[in-house]
């Protein structure tokens, strides 16, 4: 917030994005309240309503003490990132947004984007070029009463709930509460889980508190792990399946971007297997399938027997089948001249197959200015976009935004809900009894919790400050020697 205040203040915002004020002065002075009417803005909305709800008294000063850092510092790299613009960055990392008053200060890291104008251009914050895979076959066909009914269930992690907003694309319960799984499970809300299945996850080692996960996996009656490396989750499971690795084992793709470029790549398995392993997300829901058809439940079967290959029109009659057709029915637009749509272009199956990557063609920089996904197609420093979903979520559960927030524990009220502003950490417990503020530790090796279980993660594992290869404590030891 001090940076965004230094970058007003000191007419840093990039004009050609922004806008600037109708007479050219600049009226954003410390401590004073600006009209609205005198700024016309060109490709952002609500910028002098933030400076007059929240940025006008947060100085340097201000900051510096909540932060620790000298004002000339907050001072200097404001000005310098503003002389940058609009080829400058303000990167979100999971620090600032994974904590339980993220989501503004996740807005606020990315505000600054928006008024250096690094939004959607070079050196900035970057959209991609669209990728074209394909969905696969609806199941509608082959749901029975009892699976309708099923999908009208609450969700065991609360999302949409009121104290869970979980907003997703302005879709109250659009996003997932991974983490608070642990609870319902625990408390049978809103119902109890008897059987789950479990693939590349390791929730009692990534989450906070696992050993709320410990309790809530020990409690299910029939769990089934799927993995590569047996792990914590593990310990849990009745039955341990072995999984394919992505790097040679299975068939599937991944979608990553760069540098504006979108990439498909293909999963391909290269080498003969060596022990008796299958495929998470296709082989083994198909042996499944198999087993229900013959107990007279044929219909997930049917339903998987709809992924034809797209090159031949035949069904799967097999796991290895499926895993295939699946793969080939999803990547079609990518690899079937008569679906071109754009980026590489491939002369079929095995054409695509060959190079093992779709690249599409590269991102016209600034193409989202005036026309970005939010309410009013701008970018939003006053977000009209997220005042929608918060009213419909308040709405849906028959009371106001400002309760909401409270139940949340969100600090913000009126206005303030829809702009980036500075929140205090929130804190569990009494800080008098325990003066610190505990950061959980993430390894430069980590995904998630599934790479702590390889080998190569100890052998490599001297890349963290204070560790050494196969020490897995010292890391640890670190932390608290730091403290």
């Amino acid at each position: 917030m001090a940076i965004a205040h230094v970058l007003l203040t000191e007419g840093l915002w990039y004009k050609d994005f922004v806008g600037d004020f109708s007479d050219g002065e600049n009226r954003f002075v410390a401590g004073q309240s600006v009209a609205e009417e005198t700024f016309e803005e060109k490709h952002t909305n609500g910028i002098v309503k933030w400076w007059n709800l929240e940025l006008k008294d947060k100085t340097p000063d201000w900051a510096a003490k909540i932060t620790d850092l000298p004002v000339e510092q907050i001072k200097r790299v404001a000005i310098g990132y503003g002389h940058a613009a609009p080829h400058a960055i303000s990167w979100l990392g999971g620090g600032p947004c994974m904590q339980v008053r993220g989501a503004y200060a996740s807005m606020a890291v990315h505000a600054l984007n928006g008024i250096v104008g690094a939004v959607d251009n070079v050196g900035g914050t970057q959209q991609s070029n669209k990728e074209y895979t394909g969905h696969f076959p609806k199941p509608d066909d082959f749901m029975d009463e009892i699976a309708k009914e099923g999908k009208k269930h609450g969700k065991i992690d609360h999302r949409g709930r009121l104290e869970f907003p979980a907003l997703n694309g302005g879709k109250s319960g659009g996003g997932v509460v991974t983490n608070n799984a642990a609870d319902g499970i625990l408390n049978a809300d809103p119902n109890e889980i008897k059987m789950a299945i479990g693939y590349m996850n390791n929730f009692t080692f990534s989450c906070p508190q696992p050993e709320r996960w410990e309790r809530a996996l020990a409690k299910i009656p029939f769990l089934v792990h799927i993995t590569t490396n047996a792990s914590e989750f593990s310990w849990f499971a009745d039955i341990l399946l072995p999984d394919t690795h992505h790097i040679a084992e299975k068939w599937g793709y991944v979608k990553t971007i760069g540098n504006g470029y979108r990439h498909v790549t293909l999963m391909q398995p290269v080498v003969e297997p060596v022990w008796e392993y299958k495929i998470d997300e296709t082989e083994i829901p198909w042996l499944i399938a198999e087993k229900l058809a013959e107990r007279g439940f044929s219909n997930l079967l049917d339903h998987y027997k709809t992924y034809k290959d797209p090159e031949t029109g035949k069904e799967p009659t097999n796991e290895k089948e499926f895993a295939l057709y699946a793969l080939k029915y999803a990547t079609q637009n990518l690899w079937d001249p008569a679906k071109y749509k754009g980026g590489d272009k491939f002369n079929g199956w095995k054409d695509f197959l060959k190079a093992g990557v779709w690249n599409s063609d590269p991102y016209p920089y600034r193409k989202k200015w005036g026309n970005m996904k939010t309410k009013t197609k701008k970018f939003e420093f006053y977000s009209e976009t997220l005042k929608e979903a918060l009213e419909k979520h308040a709405e849906k559960h028959n009371t106001t935004v400002d309760n909401v927030l409270e139940v949340c524990n969100y600090q913000a009220r009126g206005e303030m809900a829809f702009v980036p502003h500075y929140e205090e950490p929130f804190i569990a417990g009494d800080e008098k009894e325990f003066p610190f503020i505990h950061v959980d530790h993430k390894s430069r090796l980590n995904r998630e919790g599934r790479s702590a279980n390889c080998t190569w993660y100890y052998d490599f594992k001297d890349v963290d400050p204070g560790d050494v290869p196969w020490h897995k404590c010292l890391g640890s030891i670190w932390q608290v020697l730091s403290l």
